[in-house]
């Protein structure tokens, strides 16, 4: 009996281990085969895509050889990407003739809400659709904003995930500038968070104007509000409009204020007419 016993244990316990393995195989060697996840030196090689930009054009990372690039993967509908996204297109401006590109993939959003974004955010870099594939190439994303910083020789250096600050990735864009085309950079250093952003209230940072909290006005208020803020300038010397101004510099404390400052006045107008409305019992 106890023979018995422990020739039932040993298949059992091969079963388990054959059942683990499958489980280990499945999830971490597979992946890394099938999408040729391999470490080069101290920094991995990013993964190969080739997906289609927004505009119908064809967009592989391995067209980005030899430049040092910024991927970030978003969604129009998260408020943090909203803070980071503008701070992207001032980079993707600054660095370009630098051999600097960013690519955008979104996710989990819909292409029709995405371009309206990339309109409206005047984006000077191409966007794709991503999916879950490429998320699990690189390892699963998690959460928005997620972005990796690749280098000349196309191994990732760094990876972010929430807002970060503008100054973090600008650090690691130049070190890894200073790289020669194919050289691995086995001095980067990771410039780490280096300051607590203040995305605001989820009101604020998820809005069509970032930094102003809209959550309150009506569909057709909106585009009424947005039109008032198209039509007035900036003071801030940027020669934008305010609506503008939060779009693409939502760092920007005077168009911030001025913005707030016109929904208070906007709302208390509506209040008014709504109130006056009702005293002489006609609608508005």
């Amino acid at each position: 009996m106890t023979k018995r016993i422990q020739i039932v244990s040993g298949a059992l316990g091969a079963i388990a281990l054959a059942v683990g393995l499958y489980f280990v195989n499945a999830r971490w060697i597979a992946p890394a085969t099938v999408h040729q996840v391999k470490a080069a030196g101290n920094h991995p090689v990013a993964p190969d895509f080739t997906l289609t930009d927004l505009n119908g054009a064809r967009l592989a990372l391995s067209d980005y050889k030899g430049k040092v690039v910024l991927l970030d993967f978003w969604a129009s509908w998260c408020g943090p990407c909203r803070i980071e996204i503008p701070w992207f297109v001032q980079m993707q401006e600054k660095y370009r003739e630098q051999g600097f590109a960013v690519i955008g993939v979104a996710m989990q959003d819909s292409p029709e809400a995405v371009k309206q974004f990339y309109q409206n955010f005047r984006l000077n870099y191409p966007v794709a659709m991503g999916d879950d594939k490429l998320a699990a190439s690189y390892g699963g994303i998690f959460g928005l904003p997620t972005s990796f910083v690749i280098g000349r020789d196309g191994r990732i250096y760094a990876q972010h995930s929430g807002t970060t600050a503008s100054e973090v990735f600008q650090k690691e864009i130049e070190q890894l500038l200073a790289e020669k085309p194919g050289t691995e950079d086995s001095g980067f250093a990771p410039a780490g968070q280096a300051e607590e952003i203040d995305v605001g209230t989820p009101g604020e940072a998820n809005a069509e104007v970032p930094g102003v909290d809209i959550s309150k006005l009506s569909a057709a208020d909106l585009a009424e509000f947005e039109k008032q803020l198209s039509q007035t300038p900036c003071t801030c010397g940027c020669k934008l409009t305010l609506l503008r101004c939060r779009r693409e510099d939502s760092a920007c404390g005077t168009s911030r204020k001025l913005a707030r400052e016109a929904l208070k006045q906007f709302e208390d107008a509506k209040s008014k007419g709504t109130t006056a409305s009702a005293n002489t019992g006609t609608k508005t």
